[in-house]
């Protein structure tokens, strides 16, 4: 966890270096083809050939010149960019060398540094059972980096339950027009806000980013261990020893990732699945792959 200023720049520094070279290397271009645009927009008028679409024709300028012209359409690329990024008590765990919250802001990083090299705008809200921070979309290299410095000092402060429905509700109170929107979180609470993720994804593009840690899903043999809940502080006694216990954990949190992924699934939404202990370009690259098939 960053305790000072000086620790918290060196990790905003070593995550640019890290994205930066990941984009360079590995995701030029995808980002262009993955995400639409807001719709078309006049680009230029040009002679009319054989074959154009007569619906194309600017009459004015025909009428005007005397010699068909049609009018060109491009699509209109600027796009707004929101990341949702959960920043409750859960989000400090982590059982291999980053931390949940620190893979967030990494991956929140890699994603804001490739839209702002489309020129889109970007912009971030950090939630835990409240709003704790909203920066509104801008442009510029250094939104990114402020993007970055915030997820990675809200670690230190994590703390408290998820209300996923508290950022989607302020996200509609703040976010009029269509936005690609990355909600970044563990989902280990989405009780009551399953409609309204269905709502926001239907107004606008939504994608769910789910950050784990893998002992979270299994239980190694240590014995007894007092267990505490990280977002409610409850303490329970679990004998780990046991191997029905730790079966009955393991399926158990399978049980909850298929329901997860069947109900985005159902909903139409598109899932990005990180995890602490493997590298996420590749599944990066697997959501952009997918997204620009059905485009």
């Amino acid at each position: 966890m960053a305790k000072n200023v000086k620790e918290l720049m060196a990790k905003v520094k070593k995550i640019r270096i890290l994205t930066n070279r990941l984009i360079d290397d590995q995701l030029s271009g995808d980002y262009h083809s993955t995400f639409k645009g807001q719709g078309v927009e006049f680009d230029e008028v040009r002679p009319y050939e054989v074959g154009d679409d007569v619906r194309s024709i600017d009459w004015n300028v025909t009428a005007r010149t005397g010699t068909p012209f049609i009018k060109r359409f491009s699509e209109e690329r600027e796009l707004t960019v929101l990341f949702l990024v959960d920043v409750s008590g859960s989000q400090s765990y982590g059982s291999r060398t980053l931390s949940k919250a620190e893979l967030s802001a990494e991956l929140t990083a890699l994603l804001a540094l490739t839209a702002i090299r489309n020129q889109d705008k970007i912009g971030l809200v950090l939630f835990s059972d409240k709003i704790v921070k909203f920066i509104p979309p801008r442009k510029g290299r250094d939104s990114v980096m402020r993007l970055v410095r915030e997820v990675l000092a809200a670690e230190d402060s994590a703390e408290g339950g998820t209300e996923i429905s508290e950022a989607l509700k302020f996200l509609n109170g703040v976010q009029k027009r269509r936005a690609v929107v990355f909600l970044v979180s563990d989902f280990l609470n989405r009780e009551n806000c399953e409609s309204l993720i269905r709502s926001v994804a239907r107004r606008h593009d939504l994608i769910a980013v789910n950050v784990s840690d893998p002992a979270e899903s299994e239980l190694p043999d240590v014995g007894l261990v007092e267990m505490e809940d990280p977002e409610s502080g409850e303490l329970l006694l679990v004998d780990t020893s046991s191997k029905s216990v730790r079966e009955a954990f393991k399926s158990k949190a399978l049980s909850e990732k298929e329901e997860l992924k069947r109900f985005f699934l159902k909903s139409g939404i598109d899932t990005l699945d990180v995890a602490t202990d493997r590298a996420y370009i590749d599944d990066v690259k697997a959501l952009f792959k997918r997204r620009a098939v059905k485009r």
